[in-house]
């Protein structure tokens, strides 16, 4: 059957998220099935996925095993509330979670998303402090350049001026340490060497507020959606060791580095840094369902337990908390990823993955490339006058020569599903040869 006959005959409804709606349905890219590494667009095409969807599909795509665990969970139960009554899929997979990440992170709370987790997290920091008698730990550090989701909690704490600039007043209050992405680190391979002293900005900030007003610094292991930045060597065990001084939270947003991406369970298992607050999203259901969760310590969920009124210990959720449906959907997603060991699948092809981005770094317009496990970047000099064109420009062009690729402003990002082959990666690491040199 002809793909097109799936093509809505009206795009104007469709208020699109983070897309220049009018530049999209003048020209519309729409994808009509999917199957493992590869879209189908509605014109027959098959497009090589070179994002894992958004970051998020670390499995592959239509994995039969996880579809059909949704099947069978949509038939027996279709929804349970976690308000006072409960399912055992949520208890058995906050279990399974709480094995697979580093000790002491043991304790999940189920959202929908990762721009929800940023916020339980956020309001987790706060009723610990307020448990412990330090209810005026109140002050939030993120980072310039990072993103910790849309929703008002993660953008007061994101740094991405264009995600604040239309929303006025923000969540107060909060501070930003300066980013880590120096010019000196161009062309690092993995991590970088310089700017481990950047962490020391936290202490900066502290002088400046006074520890006892601070509740929490959230940081992103690897900063993706600001464009691939990775952390300088030492940087993120230099904050933990800053958070413990003066007994700070450390919240990690592992949205997108959990599951996989860096040939870990976790950036935490990487970097040898475990947090105090972790959230995730994305590859937990491997995107089938919307899912997000921050896992907490022991020692944070014991003091809420124990300190509060007698009744309900923490007032906030979302009626989608641990959905029955986004639960199967996770357990099987683990069970693929344990059964095909996908994470130490990644790792080996890390090595390969950094040979082969970096053949890049001759061709036109590239200013800088950087890699991490199977996360990559490509930055692009923008044109003059014309920000985040030739970024445009490479999105259009790729999705032309049949493949996926994300892009901040000029700055290329790809992260494939793990089940990626050393075919395709070389499949679109010459489709964006050819696409970077045929752009002015």
């Amino acid at each position: 059957m002809d793909a097109r006959v799936n093509r809505p005959n009206d795009l104007a409804s469709f208020w699109m998220p983070y897309t220049a709606n009018r530049a999209f349905k003048a020209s519309p890219r729409l994808c009509v099935s999917a199957k493992d590494m590869h879209y189908v667009t509605d014109d027959g095409r098959r497009i090589l996925d070179g994002t894992a969807g958004l970051w998020c599909v670390n499995a592959g795509h239509a994995r039969p095993k996880i579809v059909e665990a949704v099947q069978r969970q949509v038939a027996e139960l279709d929804f349970a509330p976690t308000f006072q009554y409960g399912h055992p899929a949520a208890f058995t997979l906050a279990a399974r979670l709480a094995q697979l990440f580093p000790a002491g992170l043991d304790h999940v709370f189920f959202t929908n998303s990762g721009s929800e987790a940023a916020d339980s997290a956020m309001k987790i920091a706060l009723a610990y402090h307020r448990a412990r008698g330090e209810g005026q730990r109140i002050r939030f550090i993120g980072r310039e350049r990072s993103y910790h989701g849309s929703g008002f909690g993660g953008m007061a704490v994101g740094g991405i001026a264009k995600n604040r600039l239309a929303f006025g007043a923000q969540v107060q209050p909060v501070a930003h340490m300066r980013h880590t992405h120096l010019p000196e680190n161009a062309f690092s391979r993995g991590c970088p060497a310089h700017g481990k002293e950047l962490a020391d900005d936290l202490e900066r900030l502290i002088a400046l507020h006074d520890a006892s007003t601070i509740a929490a610094v959230i940081v992103e292991p690897m900063a993706g959606s600001t464009g691939v930045l990775l952390p300088p060597e030492g940087y993120l065990a230099r904050l933990r060791e800053i958070a413990d001084k003066y007994g700070i939270l450390l919240i990690f947003d592992e949205v997108i580095t959990a599951f996989g991406r860096l040939g870990t369970a976790t950036a935490a298992d990487y970097f040898g840094v475990t947090p105090d607050i972790m959230t995730l999203a994305k590859g937990l259901t491997n995107a089938v369902v919307p899912m997000g969760a921050a896992v907490a310590s022991h020692a944070i969920y014991e003091t809420v337990l124990e300190n509060a009124d007698v009744g309900i210990e923490f007032f906030h959720g979302y009626t989608y908390s641990g959905h029955p449906l986004a639960c199967a959907a996770a357990l099987a997603t683990l069970d693929v990823y344990a059964e095909e060991d996908l994470f130490a699948r990644a790792a080996s092809l890390a090595p390969l993955w950094e040979e082969r981005i970096h053949r890049l770094r001759d061709r036109r317009n590239v200013i800088d490339i950087r890699n991490l496990g199977l996360v990559g970047a490509i930055e692009l000099a923008p044109r003059d006058g014309a920000p985040g064109a030739r970024g445009y420009e490479v999105i259009e062009r790729a999705f032309e020569a049949e493949l996926m690729v994300r892009v901040t402003g000029d700055i290329i990002a790809l992260s494939p599903p793990l089940i990626v082959s050393e075919e395709e990666i070389e499949t679109m690491f010459s489709t964006l040869e050819t696409v970077i040199d045929a752009i002015e």
